[in-house]
């Protein structure tokens, strides 16, 4: 009997072995006067502990936020202190100046290698709007070191596309394609791409073998991203694509309740990843 408990403990311990990785995606709506006037109870000041509950809580290896304003970073960089290291500059400057993409990882499990931030235009390296859009839009460009599997490496991109230019989500997506195959190590991409799984403009990343985890997950679900704070029609706009990657495990929307009615007009995503 005490060999088949020392048995069962060792499986249970290689079944805890470290060789996932879990990423998530939150379009954190940004916290400009026009939203705190707009969102009424659902302004950033009455959900920034929740969503930081919801963080804590859900231990993301690597998180991709969109929308982030530098009020929202500072407070998030505050109570995160010691946990998760960001990287990633405002769309608006390449400083502090507007929103960014940034991403929030933990050094426990990536080291960071390299990492910049790319205008989704046709002039990549400087501030820019690109093509029919309505804003500058971004990307972040992260590649990392897995610390706890020996000689893993890795890339995590996180972007949010336009809301207005189909022009310029259909041009983002042949920039970010581009960006991937000049890469052979697995590669993640995600973030609020305002545009549902249907949508032709993501049949590039089919022929680049970017598959969304959603549809690769063993378990999945089918539930919306976006809520518009329960006032419009939700939808599903925010997707992660991988390829390279052993297996997807997981694919979940986060619905629950982290201490607030919305974390924000988007629900956070996350999807677990194996190599």
């Amino acid at each position: 009997m005490k060999k088949i408990l020392l048995l069962c403990l060792v499986a249970l311990m290689v079944g805890c072995t470290p060789k996932d990785i879990k990423f998530m995606s939150f379009n954190i709506r940004n916290s400009s006067p026009w939203t705190i006037n707009e969102d009424g109870e659902n302004a950033w000041g009455n959900r920034r502990e929740a969503v930081a509950n919801m963080i804590l809580k859900e231990k993301p290896d690597a998180l991709g936020l969109q929308e982030a304003l530098p009020d929202q970073t500072d407070y998030l960089d505050s109570v995160l202190a010691g946990e998760y290291v960001r990287i990633g500059v405002g769309r608006d400057d390449g400083d502090r100046g507007g929103e960014s993409m940034c991403i929030y990882y933990r050094p426990e499990s990536l080291t960071l290698i390299d990492w910049h931030t790319e205008w989704l235009s046709p002039t990549p390296d400087s501030v820019s709007r690109g093509w029919d859009a309505a804003c500058i839009r971004t990307l972040t460009f992260a590649h990392f070191h897995l610390k706890k599997q020996s000689r893993k490496e890795i890339i995590y991109i996180n972007t949010h596309l336009d809301h207005v230019g189909q022009e310029a989500r259909r041009n983002s997506v042949l920039q970010l394609c581009n960006i991937s195959k000049n890469n052979k190590l697995p590669v993640i991409i995600g973030g609020d791409m305002n545009s549902t799984l249907d949508d032709t403009i993501f049949l590039p990343f089919k022929e680049n073998n970017l598959i969304s985890a959603r549809d690769l997950a063993e378990v999945t679900d089918s539930a919306s991203t976006y809520n518009a704070f329960g006032k419009a029609k939700a939808s599903q706009i925010d997707h992660f694509f991988v390829r390279g990657w052993k297996e997807v495990k997981e694919f979940r929307t986060l619905t629950d309740d982290y201490g607030a009615p919305y974390l924000s007009d988007h629900y956070p995503i996350v999807t677990i990843v194996g190599l």
